[in-house]
């Protein structure tokens, strides 16, 4: 019974210390070795928690695991740049053995608090550089900042591992041509650098709260990993900006509203139908914090309107007033970053404010007839007045939809309409 209860805490033990300490290790020592060795950084780091699984195994959980991982990290980093050294010496015999001595090494491989911050914050900003996509952004800021396996990167792209594999390697090699190094942009680059990091983050939240994989309608882990560099960003006195508060406000207040977002079949729960109590007011008020600090500076974002516009769906009386400053909200975003998506929503906002009628007429307008979510919006608009037309949608949006989560909530509306 015991060893049972103890395989099971470490077989737990091992991924979570994955999921947490092992992006920690490669930034440290990716920012020691440089992007031109990174593959080595990422192997060190993974030998690390192979030998972990098999010390553990045979001797116990250390007291401090933690301390343990970092410990045969280092003596690894260690022993693989002596053996770089030498390799070096003998082929260019003019380098002094000297520069190999044992306490050099101790020094280089830094892993504490501090530099580990650094280094990740450092790798961010490497990772999120123009020079390659935005899907291979997202990718490495999964594989290397999060921690995420190349199966769950697949999963999340709806794609297989081959084509995560290649594209991580072709991201890899296009931040070495560029000689890309980890470091803080300087003070005049790291406005334009930082708007990068930011899309990529927003994007990374994005995915999770939206999500299709797995037939999933929310996965937590995404958003709260999207959180995680945000803070990070926060916490440092040279990305602590308004329009960084600003994101993370908007992702506390959709945080917020996990609990209530789906039901114990992990079925989407519509806004308009979500139980409130649900809501999570720690969330709410952290919201608001950030959304204060964010009101400095010259500068409106598209985080501080989307974060504006996450307050107001905080507030749980549906008045008129509400929807009303969504819908200047909306109208503000769309002048500064138009996207179909936001002015999608802001009919929906208009429906609230106006009568169904004539966000009916502003939604058509759009003619996002590929569009699942134009089409779902169009059937609820058309509910009521129009059930012939608001069944032909809902048939084209459940057409159109991905996910189980999405195709259930589709037909249960239809249902409904088609009983009428």
């Amino acid at each position: 019974m015991f060893a049972g209860a103890f395989v099971m805490e470490r077989q737990e033990l091992i991924p979570h210390l994955f999921r947490t300490e092992y992006r920690k290790i490669v930034s440290v020592l990716c920012k020691r070795f440089g992007f031109d060795q990174i593959e080595n950084a990422e192997d060190i780091a993974s030998d690390t928690f192979a030998t972990a699984a098999q010390t553990w195994g045979m001797n116990g959980i250390p007291k401090n695991p933690t301390a343990w991982l970092y410990h045969v990290a280092r003596n690894k980093a260690k022993n693989y740049l002596k053996r770089n050294s030498i390799f070096k010496n003998k082929i260019t015999p003019e380098i002094s053995l000297q520069s190999s001595a044992p306490d050099v090494y101790e020094n280089d491989i830094d892993l504490s608090p501090q530099n580990i911050n650094d280094s990740q914050l450092q790798m961010m900003f490497a990772i999120c550089n123009p020079a390659i996509s935005v899907e291979a952004q997202i990718g490495l800021s999964l594989r290397i900042l999060c921690g995420f396996g190349i199966e769950e990167i697949a999963d999340g792209f709806l794609t297989n591992k081959e084509t995560i594999n290649k594209r991580l390697f072709r991201a890899k090699e296009k931040l070495r041509e560029e000689k890309i190094k980890i470091e803080f942009p300087n003070s005049s680059e790291i406005e334009e650098r930082l708007s990068t990091v930011l899309r990529t983050i927003y994007l990374l939240f994005s995915e999770g709260y939206y999500s299709a994989s797995h037939d999933q309608v929310l996965r937590k882990e995404l958003c709260f990993e999207a959180m995680r560099l945000c803070t990070m960003l926060i916490e440092n006195k040279y990305t602590n900006k308004p329009e960084v508060n600003a994101l993370i406000s908007l992702m506390c207040f959709h945080a917020s509203r996990f609990d209530a977002r789906v039901n114990e079949h992990d079925e989407l729960i519509l806004y308009n139908e979500q139980d409130t109590n649900l809501w999570n007011a720690d969330l709410i008020s952290k919201g608001g914090y950030f959304l204060h600090c964010a009101a400095t500076g010259k500068n409106l974002s598209k985080y501080h309107l989307e974060a504006a516009i996450a307050y107001w769906h905080t507030k749980r009386e549906d008045t008129k007033d509400k929807w009303e400053n969504i819908l200047q909200l909306y109208n503000q975003l769309l002048q500064i970053e138009y996207s179909p998506i936001a002015a999608l929503n802001r009919t929906y906002a208009l429906s609230k404010t106006s009568g169904k009628t004539k966000a009916i007429i502003e939604a058509e307008k759009l003619k996002m007839d590929d569009n699942q979510f134009y089409h779902s919006l169009l059937g609820e608009l058309y509910s009521g007045i129009d059930n012939v037309k608001a069944i032909s949608h809902f048939q084209v949006a459940l057409r159109l939809s991905r996910s189980a989560a999405d195709k259930s909530i589709l037909s249960k509306k239809l249902q409904a309409l088609e009983k009428k």
